[in-house]
């Protein structure tokens, strides 16, 4: 799978999101992140291991603390890959845009409104 694979797999799930934005205030044990959380250890231990493994995180080892912290570089990867389509769903909506102008704007010409007004009228002698 390649590295962008990884960092969806990774943001697919809302504990691994919640774990990386505590992880954006600074670096954090895994008891300090699984705090929040109504699961166990491992359950939290095996989030991480999916977090490591799309390089979002990093641990370090100080004594016997071993902290979490955030990796950005693969949310910078996956960002400008989704920028492409950002930019093909805002040209997308902008000529949208422009049709739904130009309806509006036929819609209130003389011609179409006069037309509107004789058929109400032909049947109402």
């Amino acid at each position: 799978m390649d590295h962008l694979s990884y960092t969806f797999q990774a943001l697919a799930d809302p504990t691994r999101r919640a774990i990386l934005a505590r992880l954006a205030s600074g670096p954090a044990s895994v008891n300090e992140l699984a705090e929040p959380f109504a699961m166990s250890l491992p359950a939290i231990s095996k989030h991480i291991k999916v977090l490591e493994r799309a390089q979002l995180i990093a641990r370090g080892k100080e004594a016997q603390w071993r902290p979490c912290e955030l990796k950005a570089a693969p949310l910078k990867v996956a960002t400008d890959w989704m920028e492409q389509y950002r930019q093909f769903w805002e040209a997308r909506f902008d000529r949208l845009d422009e049709y739904l102008k130009e309806l509006q704007a036929q819609e209130k010409t003389p011609a179409n409104t006069s037309a509107g007004k004789r058929k109400k009228g032909a049947g109402t002698k």
